[in-house]
């Protein structure tokens, strides 16, 4: 995770405010009035009692009156507005800011995303990005309110005499920035550890949900648990230490703005001996002091909360920032399908080189086969014909074009490609088929089953092709899986089928039918077959050997 302070997170998150800027000067304006009636009703009753001891020193008592009770019913109003107008620009933030993060997702993989915590990611997605909220609805605009609010005040103290002015000046700074500031330090990375543990935890959940069955086979429950309950001690410690910095920010203002207010009344007192100022110099200013503190109170209440939020928002950041491996190519003129070929491919991960002067053809309307032992590069040779990675050293190319200048979306649409492991949503067999091709019909999507020898297996269903997965399809077995794999390649009908071991949790008699339909497909389409096992390739047009990242 990238270190980026406070201020530079926070100058980030007010950036995609930037859509919504009339709403927030709203918002702003509308805070901005209910504080200062908020806090003129105390001054009313101020110059109330100087009317009552001074009969014509100010306002008549009716007509102060009647202001009180119209700046308490505005009070109301504009409170239950501002907090609208905030709650709207947060959730539509909110809205803005998953769209934008699902799309980086969608930017950075499979590269940027193979290895990376699926359950850390989802954290992300929920809590992280929904801890934004107090940023959004309860941290900008109260920032921006305060600091007008505040200089509003002292300009109004100030008129009595400017040092009480700068008194109250130095009251406002020391309540709503320099506390907050000092809190937020001395928690640390207090914020970032919960967030960063609230992250690992999720992934510990998932993963063990996932993994319950071999937990439950091996009897390792009571390890997983007690893994668990120090995840979650640990957490507690860290909100434990946060919430107590919290008691101590909120123990500091309170005890800070009793002295200040000692301090208006003492100052005033001490002038209106000199003769500097007269009673209501006394009166006026320190009831104005006493009641203005609720903005700055909200920024001092936000020091040690924002640590988590800044914290959710530098890991939201870390993705919308993330640079893709492979950058999604667009404006190339469009290319029809002639073959494909690989030629002095070099490529790695990590420093670590998978295949080596790589060179292989793939004409169109054959099937090309090619073997080798597991680890031995397969598997990512079919990954730079998808281009989800790029070729370290050599090139990749379709129709005589290479990769670099074929059209992403192009690309996807002629290529299909079957991994070992087929992910299932929890849809029904029909819908996760039409994932390959929305607009199918009931008879393509029977046909493509027919073709991966899954047709009559669906049959025998209790609501045949209507019938639920379940999560990750774990109501199917793992032959099942593939074979609905293969059916979405058919159905998907790309001009390049590229399978992965696409039968390695089939029976021979499974086998046999999906490729006998391998083999009639190469009347429309090209097929590359990957497997360690030779006779799964006896189909094959041509088979290449792969050893050590090498090809024969």
């Amino acid at each position: 995770m990238n270190k980026r302070s406070g201020f530079t997170v926070m100058a980030r998150l007010v950036g995609l405010v930037k859509p919504l800027t009339g709403y927030m000067l709203l918002a702003i304006a509308m805070g901005l009035a209910g504080h200062l009636c908020a806090s003129f009703i105390t001054i009313l009753g101020g110059w109330a009692l100087l009317e009552i001891l001074r009969p014509g020193w100010a306002l008549p008592l009716a007509a102060l009156f009647v202001l009180a009770g119209v700046f308490a019913a505005a009070r109301g109003l504009l409170r239950y507005a501002e907090q609208a107008c905030n709650h709207f620009i947060a959730f539509k933030l909110l809205a803005l800011i998953r769209h934008k993060v699902f799309r980086a997702l969608r930017r950075l993989c499979p590269a940027k995303l193979e290895g990376r915590d699926r359950g850390d990611l989802i954290a992300v997605i929920t809590s992280d990005i929904e801890l934004l909220e107090v940023f959004y609805a309860h941290t900008i605009s109260p920032a921006a309110i305060a600091a007008l609010f505040s200089a509003i005040l002292c300009l109004f103290i100030g008129s009595y005499h400017p040092l009480l002015g700068l008194l109250a000046l130095a009251a406002y700074l020391t309540v709503g920035l320099v506390i907050p500031l000092a809190v937020a330090r001395l928690g640390g990375q207090d914020g970032a550890r919960l967030r960063a543990g609230a992250g690992e935890l999720s992934a510990f959940v998932l993963d063990s949900l996932r993994g319950l069955p071999e937990i439950l086979q091996y009897g390792r429950g009571e390890d997983r648990l007690a893994a668990m309950n120090r995840r979650t001690d640990a957490l507690s410690d860290t909100e434990k230490r946060m919430k107590t910095t919290l008691g101590l920010n909120q123990g500091t203002v309170n005890t800070v703005i009793l002295l200040f207010d000692l301090a208006m009344l003492l100052a005033a007192s001490v002038l209106f001996r000199q003769g500097a100022v007269g009673f209501d110099g006394v009166l006026i200013p320190t009831l104005a002091l006493m009641s203005s503190f609720g903005p700055c109170v909200a920024l001092a209440n936000l020091g040690s909360t924002l640590q988590s939020t800044f914290a959710a928002g530098n890991r939201v950041l870390d993705i919308l920032e993330e640079t893709p491996v492979v950058e999604e190519i667009r404006g190339q003129a469009p290319v029809a399908f002639e073959g494909a070929a690989a030629h002095h491919v070099t490529f790695g991960y990590q420093g670590e080189t998978i295949l080596r002067d790589v060179s292989l053809s793939i004409p169109k309307g054959q099937v090309v086969g090619i073997v080798g032992k597991s680890g031995s590069g397969k598997s990512t040779l079919l990954k730079l014909l998808m281009r989800f990675w790029k070729v370290g050293e050599g090139s990749v190319a379709i129709s005589g074009t290479s990769l670099e200048q074929v059209n992403t979306a192009d690309l996807r649409a002629m290529e299909s490609y079957v991994t070992q492991d087929t992910h299932l949503f929890q849809d029904t067999i029909r819908g996760n088929l039409r994932i390959a091709k929305l607009d199918a019909t009931d008879a393509e999507i029977e046909e493509a089953c027919k073709k991966a020898s899954v047709h009559d297996f669906i049959l025998t269903l209790p609501k045949g092709y209507d019938t639920p997965v379940g999560e990750l399809g774990d109501t199917l077995s793992g032959g099942e899986r593939q074979r609905l794999g293969l059916a979405r390649a058919f159905l998907h009908g790309a001009d390049l089928m590229l399978l992965d071991e696409p039968t390695s949790n089939l029976d021979s008699l499974n086998e046999a039918v999906i490729l006998r339909s391998l083999r009639k497909e190469k009347q429309h389409r090209t097929v590359v077959l990957v497997s360690h096992r030779r006779s799964t390739l006896r189909i094959a047009d041509q088979v290449y050997a792969v050893e050590g990242g090498r090809m024969s």
